[in-house]
């Protein structure tokens, strides 16, 4: 250590270490690289054990995580925004309070792997990519978003993520014949079908089940359980709301889905399962959304203030890993302020392109409905009118 210290100092002194730098080389002395973290126990269903109760956090996963769920906070908050503003149109369901899903799900898998997933698909976009500029382009319809303006907020796309579905619970079989793809290219990846509890119930859902578990495809299916089917609490809608054993054959585990780390390792156990040749598996994420269902949904009709005051104060995913960063000395309140600023600015500049890109020409509405086929033509709303299709 005292090494190290003189090192540092004789840098600083000859000018040798510019302020990046000396950050980096402090920052190594002043905080602890790694720590042991508990976490909650998982409930199982059909399996004789399940993920660890502890794991290992190093500092530079946890830095990131922590800076990935900011800027997906921020990117909901703004999109809101822009809502109210009439930037955006239409449909527009935000994530805020469901960061540690997407966040945690994406550190449990490989880039390689592939996630489908409902319409409350912006925090997956990030994670599995997408810029923030891209998201905010899309969803106010300009050239610049990542479905050049044509998707929306349901429709997003990124390398092996499938959207962004706006047919409740379609997705679900959508995911599984991707899983089929993994078998049959014996690839060895998996993919990750999610759903809400609102879609939990839905016949094809359960048809999804039971071909993966007749052909054991690698496929891990996840119920994000944010209590409540648009504006209908889940104990009203669902005779049995343990949405981990609704596989009946197929094993499943219930995480909390309010902390990154319970759903990153939940996520590799599973994972693991389904690469061994098992099978697939149900993973239930217990979490909350700030925002009401869609953006015309106050969110307090069926539901208190004070109940969403209480999950905010006492389970949000940002301040969970917030205190655990800090109290296993991984970094410190002025570092994590510094990521805030910078995500603040990131996402403020990529609002400000949202807002003023241009929106795609007419002549290109009937763009990319192919991969790669030869332009053709396309009739518009009457046969006299016609546009030219490239991939």
């Amino acid at each position: 250590m005292r090494k190290m210290l003189t090192a540092v100092l004789s840098h600083v002194f000859s000018g040798m270490v510019q302020k990046p730098a000396l950050r980096g080389l402090l920052s190594s002395l002043k905080f602890s690289n790694d720590a042991t973290c508990d976490i909650k126990k998982c409930d199982l269903y059909r399996l004789e054990e399940g993920p660890p109760t502890s794991t290992v956090l190093t500092r530079a996963e946890a830095l990131k995580y922590y800076r990935t769920m900011q800027v997906i906070r921020r990117m909901e908050l703004k999109a809101d925004q822009l809502y109210k503003q009439k930037f955006i149109r239409g449909f527009c369901h935000l994530c805020d309070g469901q960061e540690a899903c997407c966040v945690g799900l994406e550190a449990g898998i490989n880039p390689t792997d592939h996630v489908i997933t409902s319409y409350r698909a912006h925090g997956f976009c990030y994670t599995r990519g997408l810029s923030v500029k891209s998201i905010l382009a899309e969803l106010t319809g300009r050239k610049g978003g990542c479905a050049k303006g044509k998707g929306g907020s349901m429709h997003m796309y990124g390398k092996n993520f499938y959207g962004g579905n706006g047919i409740v619970g379609a997705q679900v079989p959508l995911g599984a014949g991707v899983a089929f793809a993994c078998k049959y290219l014996k690839n060895g990846q998996v993919c990750l079908a999610l759903y809400g509890d609102g879609a939990a119930n839905q016949g094809q859902v359960f048809e999804a089940y039971n071909m993966s578990a007749l052909w054991k495809l690698p496929c891990v299916f996840i119920c994000e359980n944010n209590l409540y089917g648009m504006g209908t609490s889940n104990e009203r809608s669902a005779a049995s709301t343990d949405y981990h054993k609704k596989g009946f054959i197929i094993p499943g585990l219930r995480v909390n889905g309010m902390d990154i780390l319970c759903v990153r390792e939940a996520t590799k156990f599973a994972a693991d399962h389904c690469r061994s040749g098992k099978g697939p598996i149900v993973m239930e994420l217990q979490t909350y959304r700030y925002h009401g269902h869609s953006m015309s949904d106050p969110g307090i009709s069926y539901r208190s203030r004070e109940e969403v005051h209480n999950v905010r104060s006492k389970s949000d995913p940002i301040m969970l890993l917030r205190e655990r960063i800090i109290s296993n000395n991984l970094s410190n309140i002025e570092e994590l302020k510094e990521i805030d600023a910078d995500v603040k600015k990131e996402v403020e500049d990529a609002a400000q392109f949202a807002m003023t890109d241009p929106e795609p020409a007419v002549e290109d509405i009937a763009n990319y409905l192919y991969h790669q086929d030869p332009p053709f033509e396309v009739r518009g709303a009457h046969k006299w009118l016609k546009y030219k299709s490239h991939s």
